[in-house]
């Protein structure tokens, strides 16, 4: 008998022992960082066999006779299902998960709308698509109301755009990419965050300070990277309708088609328009332009996780056009009696990326990407005229190792990127191309509990500004469970397009002084700049919730800064700043707090932004020293997959710095406040109806347009605008989604 129990006993080891057993890894990809996921299930569908993922991400499971369906599920991503036919060493990236696909409990409790990411050295702030619908978000520019990292401030009196900023500085500061390609650059800086429908973002990942060496050497303030809606994770159906008081409608629908199982298509169709002729405050001035734009986007992408390859084909085309200026414009008027002016845009984007996997090194990774974009802007404002066209070429290819183990990363990686410009001018040609060359190694340490760095340098060879290194730092270090610090320092540089990022020279009669802007590079030297800076951030737990406090110090140092001069009323100058360092200090403090089925953020930020113009040191115009940010958000219990969201944003900004000027008498404009809100109800997990309001305090600037009376006067001028000019903005709208 006991020969019996030995010779079984070891059968069954044997058994166990040759069974085949399948293992791999299980990640999260964020802003191009790989992150393992430990505590994820992984079981066979249709068994209680399952195991969870190591710290490492690392599973080991045995093979099921019964199935070939793995499941890999973890609370706030995608649940995904795979096929496994062999015993390769799986290497599979979860994704975030879409609000359609979890249950509102997990939501809510699980995952913020947006939230920072603790893991990685780089200050970032993801927002994602729940937190975009929060607010009307008919275009990238309006993405931000919602989140307090990034303000958003009205541009001018007559064009309708609206700018952002970040740390104090204006857009062309700040890396603004698609999908980690170029976008809103050069000749689209002024209109280019409104040709991207709020609707086609999958996520925006914010971050503050340097970016990364891997996306080029311009992001001085910042890099706002969003994603476009991946066919993988899209829904086959989706449609969006939606129409405000001030005659904006605007259409958005997505269809996607699975062509095979490896290949899958989205087409993104986006209409907007507005015709009806907005003149609330009665100068004889459009409020806003009329105008129509048709955006449309093929994604494609293609999926072979056996191979480790995965790939995307991005083809898009847009036209927009804009009708700006006196309410008796149009396009018949004697520009030398009537005001007025049209804009017109087309826009062609193309980009293919491709990312492989080794399957059986997994920490070996190999991207490519190429990009090539066309920009044409014809325009006229009044006697000005203002027409440029961009083609621009970017690559980029990036290898990813480890040297001796997972803790010590590396990525090297080579880029091209040309920008072609046709841009004229005041009857002048000011042509020129850029183009630059560059190599970059970055090195991250983790030690996969407290302490974490990303060290990048780049070295690039620039036509225009020569050859230079670039350096970057970024650290987190936890003290403990609830308290970490990130810390970054590094240099960025950028050639100041004069004209296309300021196009409101063109909406005054200011005489321009400077006579070499028809030399290279408008007669100023290209700008450079360092940024430093530290958060903090300490987890708090108050009345059964979970939130943190975080304070942030940013500080931008620039070597050679280009003014924009308006401190002379009826003139405009820029030049370099050679008299001093100009600077940029930024203070926030923040709090973010959730509870079961609500959350709060609330913020304060102290802005203290100096540069040194001819007369003098001064403080940035148009600038808010402080900003009070507030905004609360709930959502009801479902039930029957019904229930209501509702969502409210306060935001005061402090005392701006007024340039001279002969209608306002006063140099500080008094502090103001806005407040936004949205209503959403939810009758089926297919079929929603929202209604919100901007600006319900009805809150408007006096008289925003000097001498609107007399377009052709001296004084003429529409470019100090410190507040919103329409007033009150209602809309209503719907959404309607196919699931499956």
């Amino acid at each position: 008998m006991k020969k019996f129990l030995y010779i079984l006993f070891i059968s069954s080891i044997n058994f166990i022992y040759s069974q085949d057993i399948i293992s791999g890894k299980v990640l999260f990809e964020d802003e191009g960082v790989d992150f393992p996921i430990s505590g994820a299930n992984v079981f066979w569908q249709g068994t209680s066999k399952g195991v969870i993922t190591k710290s490492n991400g690392e599973f080991k499971i045995d093979k099921e006779q019964s199935t070939n369906k793995l499941i890999i599920s973890y609370i706030g991503f995608n649940t995904d299902t795979l096929e496994v036919n062999d015993n390769k060493y799986i290497t599979h990236y979860l994704k975030f998960s879409d609000q359609n696909e979890l249950s509102e409990v997990t939501v809510s409790k699980r995952r913020s709308s947006a939230q920072r990411t603790y893991l990685m050295p780089q200050n970032v702030v993801m927002i994602s698509e729940e937190e975009l619908l929060k607010a009307a978000c008919c275009n990238l520019s309006e993405s931000f109301e919602t989140n307090p990292s990034v303000d958003v401030n009205h541009n001018d009196a007559i064009t309708g755009t609206k700018q952002i900023e970040m740390l104090g500085l204006k857009s062309p500061y700040i890396l603004i990419t698609e999908e980690n390609i170029p976008m809103v650059r050069g000749a689209s800086q002024t209109f280019g965050l409104g040709f991207t429908p709020g609707t086609w973002i999958e996520s925006i990942q914010v971050t503050k300070g340097m970016g990364s060496v891997t996306n080029g050497y311009e992001s001085i303030a910042g890099q706002i990277n969003y994603e476009i809606k991946k066919p993988s994770s899209d829904m086959p159906f989706f449609f969006n309708l939606f129409n405000s008081i001030d005659g904006r409608i605007e259409a958005n629908a997505h269809v996607r088609s699975k062509w095979s199982e490896k290949l899958q298509n989205t087409l993104f169709i986006h209409y907007n328009d507005r015709k009806r002729a907005n003149d609330k405050n009665g100068d004889l001035f459009l409020d806003k332009p009329i105008q129509d734009q048709i955006n449309l986007l093929s994604k494609w992408q293609f999926t072979d996780a056996s191979n480790g390859l995965v790939s995307f084909l991005n083809i898009r085309y847009l036209d927009d056009n804009k009708k700006i200026g006196s309410v008796d414009f149009n396009e018949k008027s004697d520009l030398s009696r009537v005001w007025g002016g049209e804009i017109f845009t087309n826009r062609f984007d193309s980009s293919f990326k491709l990312g492989y996997v080794n399957p059986n090194i997994p920490y070996q990774s190999l991207g490519f990407q190429f990009a090539y974009n066309f920009h044409d802007q014809e325009s006229y404002y009044g006697l000005n005229d203002y027409d440029i066209s961009q083609k621009s070429f970017f690559t980029n290819l990036i290898y990813n190792s480890i040297i001796s183990n997972t803790k010590n990363k590396i990525k090297v990686g080579l880029n091209f990127s040309s920008d072609d410009y046709h841009e004229y001018v005041f009857k002048s040609d000011l042509s020129r191309v850029d183009s630059s060359f560059g190599g970059f190694f970055e090195y991250s340490f983790d030690n996969t509990n407290n302490f974490n760095l990303i060290f990048g340098l780049r070295y690039d060879i620039h036509n225009n500004l020569g050859s230079f290194f670039t350096p970057r730092l970024h650290f987190r270090y936890s003290l403990n469970d609830n308290f970490s610090i990130k810390g970054s320092l590094g240099t960025g540089r950028k050639i100041a397009n004069i004209f296309a990022e300021n196009q409101v020279l063109f909406l005054s009669n200011r005489k321009n002084i400077n006579k070499t802007f028809a030399e290279k590079l408008y007669g100023v030297d290209p700008e450079k700049a360092t940024n430093l800076g530290f958060s903090l951030d300490h987890k708090v737990f108050l009345f059964g919730g979970q939130g943190n406090l975080i304070f942030d110090f940013y500080k931008t140092i620039f070597d050679n800064k280009v003014i924009l001069d308006y401190e002379t009323f009826g003139e405009f100058n820029f030049y370099n700043s050679t008299f001093g360092k100009s600077k940029s200090d930024n203070y926030q403090l923040e709090f973010l707090f959730s509870k079961n089925n609500w959350n709060l953020t609330a913020a304060y930020k102290k802005y203290d932004v100096k540069s040194y113009y001819k007369s003098g040191l001064k403080e940035k115009p148009i600038q808010p020293r402080n900003i009070i940010f507030f905004n609360y958000g709930i959502e009801s219990n479902k039930v029957n997959d019904k229930n209501w969201k509702f969502d409210i944003t306060y935001n005061r900004l402090g005392k701006q710095r007024l340039m001279q000027n002969p209608r306002d008498s006063f140099e500080l404009v008094d502090p103001h406040f806005s407040v936004n809100s949205q209503i959403t109800r939810v009758f089926s997990n297919k079929f929603e109806v929202y209604l919100g309001g901007e600006n319900i305090n009805n809150f408007k600037q006096d008289n925003p347009i000097i001498m609107s009376n007399n377009p052709f006067d001296p004084n003429f001028d529409a470019s100090i605008v410190h507040g919103p000019i329409f007033g009150s903005i209602y809309y209503l709208g719907l959404r309607y989604k196919i699931l499956n």
